[in-house]
């Protein structure tokens, strides 16, 4: 090749072997992934997203560690880039292309590290004789930092704005094009692991113009399951891609398949693909399961399943074949094709999880890691969301970077999107649902591309099923120990092989699998609970015994004990042929998957028929996988392929590629030159095998055709030799003449000096928004702003701050930390990169006294290759004292100057950004420490609020260093109507108590009157808790609004003058009982029965009232009962304190000498009392409940912790006082009486609930429900009402609902309460059934349930 085809540069591209070298100039190049800790020398881990990776050097925290290997992961929905260089020299060798890259990815992974809890001992007999007297395969003992492993992966901070090869992705067909790197971290090994990790998307009516596409779970978690409409896919995030996550089999195609139409005629040919698959296994060197070790029993039962298969062939006239499976596990210590160390395999059966143990020969451990040693720039966090032309050369590729906590800022995050320059290539890899997603989004965004994109999309003809409880051990549970004499292999072992058929579509494989260690005790209640088993004709009685005494053994003695039903239970993988009908489209900028008729072929029937035949002559009964039975005959294959698929003919009519990858302009056979797809998305058609190494063998065919092309020739002969991946590549690139490099080595050295000492760092991200005017005639900030906005001229950012050592940021006198992100203002070019801008926090100004500045500080460039300077200031001085309005503007607005970075002096533009109130919430949540252990970042994130508590302590931390005192009157945000009447209620032992009523507003049928709901408040509250005039919409207006009247009774335990003269909730009842004859009396003749809704012990007091006939259950319609009813058992914490010796409601009168209790405090007060609420800072809330509110601690103390704080907002928190009073000593020793009991008393302590009295509750439909996170009373108190009752009464008339998430009080006090799922709609569903049967609502039988509500931060409540 001639050098001025590349310039100076050369690349290494992606298809090259771990041998490969170019013996030209290397191009500059990025990797775009999601990166995963590193394990066996480099990151492992699954890769699904978009992200931008470099592997040039260890950086200090885009990527995670490294252990003895090289990340490996899946081949699906990775959407990675990676970035090329410049030339570099070798001892003895040309210069070899090298992959300067960018690699997206949002989770760190590591499959070849073990799992902390997971014992490093040999796992098996055989294991250790292969160990024993031999040298150790390399491990790494921690790094300067305390990191257990290198890191190989560079910051984003150190992103270069332009690379001549960009390659997205990094699972087999991204880690062959480009050597695509990122995060890794361990895999989990246990299901509470593995809960974090699962991420959930998709849309299950995608056809439906009106279904949204959801998502669920962590956007960055390893496991990735997409939901579709038809067939489900699940793919793996991380560097690796799903090859983090397969079972490793490397199967080629057949060639009747590669006959078929659908494939291009450069493919049709009998071993077209030889010469790539050849090239693969020199690189993944797969290997069966060696004879000499111990058969896995999965694998022996399987052979003896083939003797059906076989005869059924016979009938039809095919000839099945059994063999072991080639496959990437290793089965030997020692170094891979790379140079890795590798581990041999400790036969866990957990690869399809993430194996710890170091053997998984997945793309992280081979070509990543040869990327890395031949100087490939990987960058990691990144999520790749389209790619469009530059306005020049090449493509631009535009991505979201998840560093920093950036996702805070939901919207910025999607829309402020960084970019990174492609002069020549950009290869995508990200997976067959991650290409296909970019590209649709790249059609969305005017790139011109065939209408064929996202269609002919296939499963890849996936199946999978369960033989449960057969005659024979399968052993086919993962398991981190197993028996050396009996274990149970890798995921997959063994194949019936179904290819040599007459036609291809007819052909298929049969997998036996393992189910992982994290879903070992969930096998058996799913496959049980499952519709549609298929169990062994002809057994007789014995025969059944022996079944059901085996289920016994698993469901008793767990799923590994042998001769137990899950022991006994085979897992079924198949892969075959489908109507490769499925298409992908964006519904809201989100993918939704369309796979049309899956679940009803014919052929599908067929398999499922042969499966059901082998698990029968076994003894086993035949159980469909769980999304076939539960959710309509849906599918799920690991597998997906196509959306990006090779034209036939080479015409954008049929296909979106070229036959070697590039994608299609729409127009004929035009391409787009160098923007090349290599990944499972290429593929038209099912394969009928596993894809992966035939995805891998096309990627190599690719880049070696695209190489020729651009006259790049690779050197697939020289080796890498053992890999250090605590050193540096062993051939870096040559820096001279790179863009950009000064200021990325200064970085660099200022991150590796950081990292090496060890130090501690902060981050915190931000979004001002303001308007910037162009020009230069005017100097007063303000005018320029005011006059840009009238010009409609808005401008923003999205920065990220970074200090790599927090003590310089503390103590040096610059103060300063990094800036990344973006810059937008409608200009041309915009949106503006940012990289490696100065931060300065509170730097000393030395033009005016006493004055400190935050001021940001770069040179940006834009997608028009223009370079602007930004530099902006916050100004705090004297003049905020005492005033948080003012201290809050000062740090909320940015003075802003644009200008020639040549020439600071002349001013393109000035204005103001600010900070809205809104992004400051995000922001704090984005803050955080970086360190290697919690000591460190403990005392890191100490130092650095000490250091701002001197700079604005009484703004920022007052609420943090001093109680919160409910003696101010806060103003109430939203405007609440007043009750329309307030009445007096005499009870029959003359006690007087306040009611309140409010008529409806919502519309009641005509000629009617509206129907009455009583509510009843619990101990030391009152009506405020349905009428909270702190949120959006209360229980009240809620229920005023559906055309109820409603009403409220303060009973005298409640929040009144009453309760301080020592009355019980057994007294309260006649409270209750009189408020109903009110309503009664007002209603006049005939009276209508009234709905009762009561909270806690308003609950517990009408519970008395209608046990002991003080309160007729004549007059009660319908009840709800809130968080409690008959059966008041305390929850932990309050157990504990009413066990005492020596109870509190004893000493608190004798320290105190008043018997009434106060859960408001005031500074005013005894210092007694200041002693208690000091000491109450401490009070065991419950994690994430801490809080400064005195209010809320001395509730805390009495009651229990009232509520789960995220439920409440600032404005119903800071204001506790308006809505909390007082218990007596005597009042609350009777709560407490109950609590301990478990059942609802008299004053003297009797049992209310005894058969005669239940009977009075008879026909009265009641509802009750708990918060799940009750700290009062255990949320089980209620199921034991539930339970009761209906054993008395009967199923019909009761429910009950647990609201996860919610506490106590909350329930009522909560923004979400009212929301749609939420404890108002639950409730009001009740009340309708009882008042209008005939308008019952969707779901309102339901009897007992996990209630769906729309979640707080901390929480997904699922329905039951």
């Amino acid at each position: 090749m001639a050098d001025h085809d590349i310039g100076d540069f050369a690349v290494k591209p992606i298809g090259y072997s771990q041998d490969s070298v170019l013996s030209k100039p290397k191009v500059n190049g990025i990797t775009n992934g999601i990166s995963n800790e590193i394990t066996n020398g480099l990151t492992n881990g699954p890769t699904n997203g978009n992200g931008l990776g470099t592997a040039n050097g260890g950086a200090y925290p885009s990527s995670s560690p490294i252990t003895n290997g090289v990340a490996d992961g899946p081949v699906g929905g990775d959407n990675a880039a990676s970035m090329i260089p410049a030339p570099y020299g070798g001892p003895n060798v040309e210069p070899r292309l090298a992959t300067n890259g960018v690699h997206f990815d949002n989770r760190p992974k590591d499959n070849i590290s073990p799992h902390p809890r997971q014992r490093t001992t040999a796992r098996s007999r055989w294991n250790s004789q292969l160990r024993e007297g031999q040298p150790r395969a390399r491990t790494f003992s921690r790094d300067a930092n305390g990191n257990a492993f290198p890191r190989i992966g560079r910051p984003v901070e150190l992103l270069r704005h332009s690379y001549d090869v960009v390659v997205v992705g990094s699972g087999y067909g991204g880690g062959v094009a480009a050597s695509r790197m990122a995060r890794a971290g361990e895999y989990p090994s246990s299901f509470h692991d593995a809960v974090p990790e699962i991420r959930v998307s998709g849309d299950m009516k995608a056809s439906d113009p009106a279904s949204v596409p959801f998502e669920k779970g962590n956007s960055t978690g390893m496991y990735h399951l997409m939901v579709g409409e038809g067939q489900n896919a699940f793919v793996a995030n991380g560097l690796g891609g799903t090859s983090l996550v397969n079972a490793n089999v490397f199967l080629r195609a057949d060639d009747k398949t590669m006959a078929m139409d659908e494939w291009p005629e450069e493919l049709n040919d009998e071993g077209a693909l030889d010469i790539y698959y050849d090239r693969a296994e020199r690189m993944l060197e797969p290997a069966c399961y060696p004879e000499d070790l111990p058969e896995p029993a999965k694998l022996k039962l399987l052979r003896k399943q083939f003797e059906t298969v076989k005869k059924h062939a016979e009938k039809e006239g095919w000839s099945p074949k059994f063999y072991r499976v080639p496959q990437t596990t290793r089965f030997k210590d020692g170094p891979n094709s790379t140079g890795v160390h590798m581990q041999s395999s400790n036969l866990t059966g957990q690869d399809c999880t993430g194996v710890n143990d170091g053997s998984k020969s997945s793309t992280l451990v081979t070509y990543l890691t040869d990327a890395w040693n031949w100087g490939a720039e990987i960058f990691t966090q990144c999520e790749v969301r389209f790619v469009k032309k530059h306005p020049t050369e090449g493509y631009l590729v535009f991505f979201a970077w998840h560093g920093s906590r950036r996702e805070a800022f939901k919207r910025n995050f999607q829309h402020d999107l960084m970019w990174v320059h492609a002069k020549k290539c950009v290869f995508l890899g990200a997976g067959t649902l991650g290409t296909t997603e970019i590209m649709l989004r790249s059609k969305q965004r005017g790139l011109p591309v065939s209408d064929e994109v996202g269609q002919n999309m296939s499963g890849n003809g996936d199946l999978l099923a369960f033989g449960y409880n057969t005659n024979e051990e399968a052993n086919a549970i993962g398991h981190e120990d197993p028996d050396p004499d009996n274990p149970v292999g890798p995921t997959i072992t063994g194949v019936i092989d179904c290819r040599d058929q007459q036609e291809a579509l007819d052909g298929f494989v049969i997998e036996e699998g393992a189910v992982p260690h994290a879903l070992s005790h969930l096998l058996q209640p799913m496959l049980l609970s499952l519709p549609g088993s298929l169990h062994p004709p002809d057994l007789s009685h014995l025969q059944h015994q022996a079944k059901s005494l085996a289920s016994w053994k698993s469901a008793l003695l767990g799923p590994y004990h042998p001769g137990g039903s899950i022991s006994k239970t085979q897992i079924y993988l198949i892969m075959s042929h489908d109507a490769n009908q499925a298409i992908m489209t964006l519904k809201h900028d989100k993918p939704a998957l369309e796979f049309r008729g899956v679940g009803n072929q014919a052929h599908l029937q067929k398999l499922n028929k042969l499966m059901r035949e082998m698990t029968n002559n076994h003894g086993g009964t035949f159980v469909n996988n769980p999304f076939y039975a539960e959710m309509n005959k849906q599918e799920i294959t690991v597998h997906p392929v196509g959306g990006m698929s090779m034209s036939s003919s080479g015409q954008s009519e049929e296909g979106a590629t070229s036959h070697c990858g590039e994608v299609l302009t729409g127009v004929e056979d035009g391409v787009h030159r160098g923007l090349v797809v290599v990944d499972g998305a290429l593929i038209p058609t099912a394969l009928g095998v596993n894809p992966f190494a035939t995805i891998t063998a096309l990627a190599e065919r690719s880049v070696e055709l695209v190489a020729k092309d651009f006259g790049i020739e690779i050197d697939y002969e020289t080796s890498n030799g053992s890999i250090d991946p605590y050193g540096m590549p062993a051939y870096p690139l040559d820096e001279d003449h790179l863009d950009e490099m000064a200021a990325v080595k200064q970085a660099e050295e200022q991150i590796d000096e950081a990292r090496l000492a060890g130090k501690a760092g902060t981050i915190f991200s931000e979004v001002m928004k303001g308007f910037i005017h162009i020009g230069d005639e005017i100097e007063d900030f303000e005018v320029a702003a005011n006059m840009a906005e009238d010009d409609c001229a808005d401008a923003h950012f999205f920065l990220s701050v970074h200090a790599w050592d927090s003590n310089e940021l503390i103590n040096r006198r610059d103060h300063t930390a990094m800036l990344t992100g973006t810059f937008s203002n409608g200009m041309p070019g915009s949106p503006f990169m940012v990289s490696r801008g100065d931060f300065h926090l509170f730097k000393y100004d030395k033009h005016a006294p006493d004055q400190t500045n935050m001021s940001y500080d770069f040179d940006m460039i834009g997608t028009n290759d223009e370079r602007i300077h930004f530099y902006g200031e916050k100004i705090i001085n004297p003049t905020v004292a005492f005033s948080p309005r003012k201290v809050w503007e000062a740090t909320s607005s940015l003075y802003v100057t644009l200008s020639n970075p040549e020439n600071r002096s002349e001013i393109i533009g000035r204005g103001i950004l600010h900070i809205e109130w809104s992004d400051f919430r995000r922001q704090l949540t984005t803050f955080d420490t970086l360190g290697h252990n919690v000591p460190l970042r403990l005392q890191t994130a100490t130092s650095f609020l000490s250091y701002f508590t001197r700079q604005v302590a009484t703004v920022f931390l007052a609420p943090l260093t001093a109680l919160q005192w409910g003696t101010i009157q806060a103003p109430i945000e939203h405007q609440k109507r007043p009750a329309t009447a307030k009445f007096q209620c005499k009870a029959e032992d003359g006690v007087e108590t306040t009611m309140r009523m409010w008529e409806p507003t919502g519309s009641i049928e005509p000629n009617t009157t509206p129907h009455n709901i009583l509510f009843v408040p619990g101990a030391a509250v009152d009506h405020q808790i349905f009428a909270l005039p702190t949120i959006k919409k209360n229980a009240i207006e809620y229920f005023t609004a559906a055309g109820y009247r409603c009403w409220c009774v303060t009973h005298r335990v409640g929040k009144t003058h009453a309760a301080q003269k020592g009355y019980t909730t057994y007294d309260a009842r006649l409270d209750i009982a009189a408020a109903l004859h009110e309503i009664r009396q007002r209603q006049g003749h005939e009276p209508e029965k009234i709905y009762i809704v009561a909270h806690c012990a308003g609950s517990v007091a009408l519970s008395m009232g209608l046990l002991d006939g003080k309160i007729p259950a004549s007059w009660v319609r319908g009840i709800t009962a809130s968080n409690v009813f008959m059966h008041p058992e305390f929850a932990n914490v309050n157990r504990y304190k009413a066990s005492l010796p020596i109870s509190l409601t004893s000493i608190y009168p004798y320290v105190t000498g008043s018997q009434w209790f106060s859960c408001n405090s005031s500074r005013k007060d005894s210092y007694i009392q200041h002693l208690l609420n000091e000491v109450l800072r401490f009070y065991p809330a419950g994690r994430g409940e801490l809080c400064s509110s005195v209010t809320c601690h001395r509730s805390e103390l009495a009651f229990g912790r009232l509520w789960s704080h995220d439920r409440l907002n600032r404005s119903t928190h800071e204001q506790l006082h308006r809505f909390l009073g007082g218990t007596t000593m005597k009042s609350l020793a009777h709560l407490v009486d109950m609590g301990l009991k478990g059942y609802v008393t008299d004053t003297d302590g009797c049992e209310l609930a005894n058969k005669e009295s239940l009977s009075r509750l008879a026909g009265i439909p009641i509802f009750l429900f708990s918060g799940a996170e009750n700290a009062v009373y255990r949320p089980e108190c209620t199921l034991t009402d539930f339970e009761e009752l209906r054993m008395q009464f009967g199923e019909e008339g009761y429910s009950r609902v647990q609201f996860p998430g919610h506490g106590h009080l909350d329930c009522w006090m909560s923004e979400t309460a009212a929301v749609k799922g939420g404890v108002f709609d639950h409730v009001r569903r009740r009340v309708d059934e009882v008042f209008h049967p005939g308008r019952s609502r969707k779901g309102s039988r339901r009897k007992t349930a996990s209630a769906k509500s729309t979640p707080s931060p901390k929480d997904s409540p699922l329905m039951g």
